[in-house]
């Protein structure tokens, strides 16, 4: 009996180390502004019950660059199940391009918000101005920039024994997703082509600056001015 009290103990234990390491940690990232974009992609016809949805697209607040050289390449996730994983995980892997990832200006806060409230806004393009890549993938007009990319890889985030295991083993061990709250895949991409770049305007208004989410709102940055020189150390820039 008193083992099966410190089984339980034990596993309360850590489930309270576990809320507590989430709740920091979301305190912390709330405190750290993240840049804001927007990936579009084709919508796979199995994926859409309107045959007329040619496009699909989800905002993004986990976005980053993670390398120039060799290979200039970025990153960000998705939550699983979702339309627009299943739209990416789906690319035909020859295709030159597989989507296209806007960068957000300070102008398109409205923008960030129609394509992550599906609920009230289903048809998030038949409100936007847009073009098309030579592939044929939507570029969101007045974007900081836009990026066309290739699919690299995806990665469960659920499962991270997945990193543990040995080149060559089989995808089909990958478990499926049984916890509480949403399970996440990681997507790793390649930069191919950049579309659009809002420096080469001479526009000064808010195009010329990033969409950025802060405390659980939008916002921007000011003028950024130097807080400290680093003239004169040899590890300044």
């Amino acid at each position: 009996m008193l083992r099966g009290v410190a089984r339980t103990s034990r596993r309360w234990s850590s489930s309270l180390a576990q809320d507590t390491l989430h709740h920091r940690l979301r305190t912390l990232l709330r405190e750290s502004a993240q840049p804001v974009a927007i990936v579009t992609s084709y919508m796979p016809p199995t994926a859409s019950k309107d045959s007329t949805t040619r496009y699909h697209g989800a905002t993004l607040s986990s976005f980053t660059s993670i390398a120039m050289d060799p290979y200039p390449l970025v990153a960000f996730s998705l939550r699983i199940p979702s339309r627009m994983a299943t739209s990416l995980k789906a690319v035909h892997p020859k295709s030159p391009c597989h989507m296209v990832i806007n960068v957000l200006s300070a102008a398109q806060a409205s923008t960030a918000v129609k394509f992550s409230r599906v609920d009230l806004y289903p048809k998030p393009f038949e409100t936007v101005q847009y073009s098309l890549t030579r592939e044929g993938f939507p570029v969101l007009d007045g974007c900081l920039g836009s990026l066309s990319c290739k699919m690299v890889t995806s990665w469960p985030l659920h499962d991270l024994g997945l990193f543990d295991r040995k080149a060559g083993s089989d995808v089909d061990e990958i478990g499926e997703w049984e916890g509480e709250g949403v399970a996440s895949e990681l997507f790793l991409a390649r930069v191919v082509r950049v579309e659009s770049l809002a420096v080469d305007d001479d526009d000064r208004s808010l195009r010329r600056l990033p969409l950025l989410y802060h405390r659980r709102d939008y916002g921007t940055t000011s003028d950024i001015l130097p807080l400290i020189s680093t003239s004169g150390s040899k590890n300044g820039p």
